[in-house]
Order: C-alpha cells, then structure tokens, then sequence
C-alpha cells in the first residue's frame, strides 16, 4: 500500500511559466509531497505545461483568484507552506495597466498572508525579482541593500517583497521571499525576450531590439531558479530574503545574437526600436547567502539555451496558437514596438 502524502502545499501561479516548473520537478524529486496548484489561468496561464503530471494523484487544480480572501481561505484547509508565484509580470503591461499589478501582486499577495496566518501555515514563501533593487552600474546586489525599483510591474513587487518580510516581525510568520534574476526555458509566454526572438527568428521576422541593445541582465535555466526555490523553502531562515543569480551575464545584443547564431539566421533579423521607458540598464545580484544553504547551478548556460531554441522549433503549435489567435498577444506586442524604429 502507497503511504499517503506527509504534507499538502498550496502553489499560487502553478499555471504559468516558473510555477508549472517548479511542481513538475517537484512530484519528480519528492513523492511524500501533495501539491495545490492554484492559478486564475489569466491570459498567460495555460494547464498544458502539466500535461506531463495532469494524472499523478498529488497534484489538484483549483482555478481561484488570489485576491478573493474566501477563495484563499478554503484552498489552505489541510495545507502546511504556501509559494507564492502568482503574479502579473510583464514589465510593458505595467506601463500600460498598472492598477492589474498591484492588484494582483500587493493585495494579492497581502489577501494570502492574512489567510496564511489565520490558518496558521508553517511556511510562506514568497517568490519576487531581481529587479526590485533597479539598476547598478558595477559590483552586485545584496539582500540588505535598498530598493529602487523603477517600473510599475517591480514597484508593485517590492511592495509586495517587503510586505511578506514585515509578517514575520508582526506576526510571527515564518516568510521566505526569493529574488530571481531574468529566467529561461520551454513554456515560456512569447512576450519575454528569449521566446518571443526565437519564435520570430523562426518565422523569419524581425527581432525587436530596445535601444542600442547594452542593457545587462544575468540568466538562468527555469530548473535552477526552481531548485534554489525549493531550497529556500527547506532550509531558508524565517523572515529573509535571497537572491539567486548564477555567473552568465549578457548584454541583450550578446544573447540575440546567440540565438540567432544557434538558429542559423542572419543578424539582418535585428531590428533596433526605441528603448523601453525607465528600462533598467543592468541587473546584477550577488547569490552567495543562497550557496552557503548548499544551492548552486547546475546548467551549462550555451547547452541550456540550445535545448530552449530546439523545444520552441519542436513546439511551434504551442507558440503559434498564442502569437496568432491571441487578441490579447497582438495587442500588446503591437503597443510595445509597432511603428518604432
């Protein structure tokens, strides 16, 4: 006979990008483990990144809202930690509906806290961004240094970060938050950077670069970003913050021309466009209070984004289905670079 499951855990956002990830290496690794998934499946929430574990008997579906305190409340009965990844992300979208992100990603998050307390949760750990400490020019981040966060999407994010980190003064929670730096792999929505240039490359359309393409941004592979999740849940201390980064940083012409290169296509492809308004120069964290919990990378960044290029040319349905019969797509990637140059 199958041992039931030692413990239940909540997972908000478990549809989308990083979410989906993280419960499939999760089952992978851990079979005492049941998981919620619970996700309002917005525009960029799709369940077919679980098709892989759609039958697996530890995972449930719940399609709530995180800023519907009864919805919040039921789907915590049974539950001993919370990891937080619902959120609006798209950093155009914010300039454009700023009201969504806070609504999502501080009342949201403030809806799940209050519940979380009241039904007394172990753990809470709350997934934010590098991006809350805004741009430096040299040298790195830390977790105590200040926030400048400068773009409705990371203001409402470190609104939401230094939130969670307050109930466990106030409250005695035992919060966790978690700060990425730019992450990559297969199910990515195709308004961020390396699908959305994949995906034309592939069509052979143009890349629409910002500005003169300098800006600086360190990636990883969505399994890394999920590991350093999971150990931060095991082994994190109550009421802190860590970043997690790794060693490739790249300038945004560096990378499209890797994926170009990767593709066998022509640099002719770039396409420069006016910057983002407020774009951030450079994103630079230090992850080293993360690697003495024992965390550390494990993808190799050039085969890790060969094995990303070749899942989007395999997957062509997958991509094609949103960038050509989502309304909600064309909108936006006609808002943020239609007619620039």
């Amino acid at each position: 006979m199958t041992a039931p499951p030692k413990e239940k855990i909540l997972v908000t956002g478990g549809a989308g990008f990083i979410g989906s990830a993280l419960i499939r290496l999760w089952l992978a690794r851990d079979g005492k483990v049941s998981l919620v998934n619970f996700d309002k499946l917005t525009y960029c929430g799709d369940l077919s990144r679980l098709d892989s574990v759609r039958q697996n008997g530890r995972l449930e579906f719940l399609k709530k809202d995180v800023c519907r305190p009864k919805d919040v409340e039921d789907a915590l009965d049974g539950c001993s930690a919370v990891v937080h990844l619902a959120a609006e992300t798209h950093v155009d979208r914010s300039l454009l509906e700023a009201k969504t992100f806070f609504d999502t990603n501080l009342y949201g998050t403030y809806t799940l806290l209050e519940a979380a307390r009241k039904k007394g949760i172990k753990k809470f750990l709350y997934v934010s961004t590098d991006e809350v400490y805004g741009s430096r020019d040299h040298g790195v981040f830390k977790e105590e240094y200040a926030f400048r966060p400068t773009s409705p999407y990371s203001v409402s994010k470190a609104a939401a970060d230094l939130l969670v980190l307050s109930y466990a003064k106030v409250h005695g929670l035992y919060t966790l938050v978690t700060r990425g730096a730019n992450t990559f792999g297969p199910f990515q929505y195709p308004e961020k950077m390396i699908p959305l240039f994949v995906s034309q490359a592939l069509e052979n359309k143009k890349l629409p670069l910002y500005g003169d393409g300098r800006q600086t941004r360190t990636w990883m592979s969505v399994e890394d970003h999920c590991r350093a999740i999971l150990t931060v849940l095991e082994k994190g201390k109550k009421g802190e913050a860590y970043n997690i980064s790794t060693s490739t940083e790249l300038t945004n012409i560096e990378l499209t021309r890797r994926i170009l290169k990767i593709l066998k296509k022509p640099e002719s492809l770039i396409q420069s466009v006016a910057d983002r308004v407020g774009n951030d120069r450079r994103y630079a964290v230090s992850s080293a209070k993360l690697r003495k919990l024992g965390w550390k990378e494990t993808s190799d960044f050039e085969k890790a984004l060969e094995e990303t290029v070749r899942w989007y040319r395999e997957h062509r349905d997958w991509w094609k289905a949103i960038k050509e019969k989502k309304d909600d797509f064309k909108k936006y990637y006609a808002l943020a670079y239609a007619g620039r140059s």
